[in-house]
């Protein structure tokens, strides 16, 4: 049986495609496929995928127009037939030892399983070294993820295809952030979860990508999808015990991403947030969060901006 399904998304990433995909080809564990979603391309994407589909056998695309991310990761995992998961940007790229290291780790059958991340920008590696910890119960373990750089990013989890699957966990579609409307969630509800300190997955930040785009329309929008996917996630929750420090996450994701956005826009999401009960249960964290809480539950927006970041 395959090991593990690499899910890759791809939309106009030319320029980044081919290390993505040499970094599957030359993986020290050989036993995968790889799923390759393409959306209609303006760029040469499309092109290097059908080269590789063709020249490699593990290689498959499915091609599905105006999919978005949600949607292309959600076709991928039903096409998928591996044990084990793994998401894989397509201006990303893995370290090579990422399969072999997951494979030895794989004995307990967990849920899940985390491995770090370094940020690669302008050529340079930024590694974000996290200390790692022995199979738990999911909700334990995001109280350890909870301090990690990244948190409910997809692809910094290799996912047990049973457990995924039985939980029909899908992205919410046609979303901005969508990773915040399900990982979360993804880690609350699994048995064992264990992490790694090793780190095999490269971020690529581009300009222009949908994480740093600054059409400011696509701000609002996120904004509004985060507000969707936390009522979603909330709702969720409900059966989960001991879940504060979850629901805390999801309340501090969005106050802190409220701050993000112009001042008349602050004011009216911070009432929204006032009404759905964002500042009655947060994360009080250090004193900087302590800070930055009090001034946005004050509306002191300025203030925010000048010493609270």
């Amino acid at each position: 049986m395959t090991k593990f399904s690499v899910i890759i998304p791809v939309y106009n990433v030319e320029d980044y495609l081919r290390k993505c995909l040499d970094s599957v080809v030359s993986q020290t564990y050989q036993n995968y496929e790889a799923i390759i979603v393409c959306d209609k391309c303006s760029d040469n994407s499309e092109k290097i995928v059908d080269e590789y589909v063709k020249k490699h056998k593990k290689f498959t695309k499915i091609y599905a127009e105006k999919t978005g991310l949600s949607k292309a990761r959600n076709l991928g995992v039903e096409a998928s037939s591996g044990e084990y998961i793994i998401f894989l940007d397509g201006d990303d790229f893995f370290e090579e030892t990422l399969l072999e290291t997951l494979n030895t780790k794989l004995k307990d059958k967990p849920d899940l399983i985390r491995f770090q991340i370094q940020d690669v920008i302008d050529g340079k590696t930024i590694k974000h070294s996290e200390v790692g910890f022995p199979t738990t119960d999911g909700v334990n373990a995001f109280n350890k993820i909870f301090k990690y750089h990244y948190i409910e990013n997809a692809w910094s989890y290799c996912y047990n295809t049973n457990y995924y699957k039985k939980n029909k966990f899908k992205f919410m579609e046609n979303c901005i952030a969508e990773d915040y409307g399900l990982i979360p969630l993804v880690i609350a509800k699994a048995k064992k979860v264990k992490s790694l300190e090793f780190i095999g997955y490269n971020y690529v930040q581009r300009k222009n990508s949908l994480m740093t785009n600054t059409d400011y329309s696509k701000k609002i929008k996120k904004m509004e999808d985060m507000l969707m996917q936390s009522a979603f996630l909330k709702s969720k929750l409900k059966d989960i015990p001991n879940k504060e420090l979850i629901i805390a996450f999801i309340n501090n994701s969005l106050i802190y991403y409220s701050t993000r956005l112009e001042y008349k826009d602050f004011k009216k999401y911070r009432k929204i947030l006032k009404e759905n009960k964002c500042f009655s249960h947060l994360n009080s964290g250090g004193i900087k969060t302590k800070i930055r809480n009090f001034l946005i539950k004050k509306n002191a927006y300025f203030f925010y901006h000048c010493i609270a970041r």
